[in-house]
């Protein structure tokens, strides 16, 4: 048997065998019923749920690795973002090796953990290759979007405590959705709703699908609201103001008047019928409460204990997943309770793994944001700029959102925004001619009226 190693170039994917195709789109298929089911696994923060992610991840790659022995070669497509993610990798690993970390077994476990996170990239990267299969994505996270949202919604009138009206919360907190934390659901859908509230404002629904889609993102945009996270409002105000921004210089806003009228009407109605003085008060007391959700206003104090543990370790940090095992000899307040994360993910990753690793970040969100550029002209118009725009802006709104809270140590957010990173930061996807076409067509042909005149 002989083996080799080759890239594909975009050119050479068309001629790819059928089977191969088929290899690909099942991949591709299981790929998002992991990250889909992740989330619905109340966010798999759990024991069972985090070797779930991780034995589908690891399946995954092994069924990606055999289908290339039985075709005798490897053919491997390059990624910008594979050497920021092994390069954090190789660091955690030696945190782990040299012993630098504070406690092993937690670096060990977060590494595992973070291993899924880049297998998981990798695999939709690898089998990600054609326009239509990223329509496909992006429906699927519409409609996905749009049951867990309504799910929230039904929860949150008809709640008896409970998650799935089931589970007990075992160590309190204020759930919604299948989250234990409120902050956490409004996290999931700042990476979902841009996909129907970007779809909305571009060419590709006609008719009818324009206003479901404007409904959906409207529905899926209220929970944010309706879960009572400050965070999320800030992050969603921050992606909002960025598609405007986006989209200004096209002017599909005031082409599709109607799905836009829709949106902020469906918006406003969720709220005022269901948000009732709890989201009144929630709203006006943002400035006054954003860092004293937890008693006493500790989230700035925790802020600058953070500062004080990343000096007494600059450069390489404590060691990934050691935050909650070093932090209370270095607390500078009384609590009763446990403070597990830093409630920002930036100090806690400078607290982690120190210059090196906020350097190997930077790195990774460079690159992301300089590649997905790449692609936004004439974005409205192409499955690519369109979808590129949608994952971005979901990226930005997590982003936002971790200065304030911890999205980004949840397992089923944080597997979510890798992938919706690699999706930004990929090549152009390749579009079948037929599509090409009928966008060339669309573009240069005049409206009726004109022709006509």
């Amino acid at each position: 048997m002989s083996s080799a190693l080759a890239y594909r170039p975009e050119s050479d994917r068309a001629s790819q065998p059928a089977r191969a195709r088929w290899s690909n789109s099942v991949l591709l298929a299981s790929s998002c019923v992991v990250l889909l089911f992740a989330p619905l696994a109340f966010g798999s923060v759990q024991p069972w749920s985090i070797f779930v992610l991780q034995a589908a991840s690891t399946a995954l790659l092994l069924a990606w690795g055999l289908r290339q022995w039985s075709n005798h070669e490897i053919h491997f497509t390059p990624h910008p973002l594979y050497l920021p993610i092994l390069s954090f990798l190789a660091l955690a690993l030696v945190q782990w090796l040299a012993g630098l970390t504070a406690y092993r077994h937690a670096t060990s476990s977060l590494l595992l953990l973070y291993l899924s996170y880049g297998i998981l990239a990798f695999v939709v990267t690898q089998t990600l290759r054609r326009s239509s299969q990223l329509d496909s994505l992006a429906w699927i996270l519409c409609g996905y979007g749009a049951a867990v949202s309504a799910l929230a919604l039904l929860q949150g009138i008809s709640s008896n405590g409970k998650l799935y009206w089931t589970w007990p919360l075992e160590q309190g907190g204020q759930m919604y959705g299948p989250y234990v934390n409120h902050n956490h659901y409004a996290g999931l859908m700042e990476m979902l709703t841009p996909f129907p509230l970007v779809l909305a404002v571009s060419r590709f629904p006609r008719g009818n699908r324009r206003l479901v889609v404007a409904g959906v993102a409207a529905l899926m945009a209220s929970t944010i609201f309706l879960s009572g996270s400050r965070g999320g409002m800030i992050a969603f105000a921050v992606q909002v103001t960025v598609l405007i921004l986006l989209v200004r210089p096209y002017g599909a806003i005031a082409k599709q008047k109607v799905p836009v009228a829709i949106f902020l009407v469906f918006v406003v109605g969720f709220l005022v019928w269901l948000g009732g003085s709890e989201l009144t008060r929630r709203l006006t007391s943002i400035q006054s409460e954003t860092r004293q959700e937890l008693s006493g206003g500790v989230r700035l104090t925790i802020d600058r204990d953070c500062l004080r543990m990343w000096w007494t370790r600059p450069v390489l940090g404590w060691g990934l997943g050691t935050f909650p095992v070093v932090y209370p000899q270095f607390r500078s307040f009384y609590t009763t309770f446990f403070v597990n994360d830093a409630h920002n993910d930036y100090l806690q990753l400078l607290v982690e793994t120190g210059l090196a690793g906020a350097a190997i970040a930077l790195w990774f969100l460079v690159v992301t944001f300089r590649r997905a550029k790449a692609k936004l002209d004439n974005w409205t118009e192409t499955a690519n700029g369109t979808l590129t725009v949608a994952a971005l802006l979901g990226c930005i709104g997590i982003l936002v959102h971790s200065f304030l809270d911890f999205n980004l140590q949840i397992p089923a957010n944080a597997a979510l925004f890798y992938v919706l990173c690699a999706i930004a930061a990929a090549d152009p996807f390749q579009e079948s001619q037929r599509r090409r076409v009928r966008r060339n067509h669309l573009i240069v042909e005049p409206p009726p009226e004109s022709a006509e005149q």
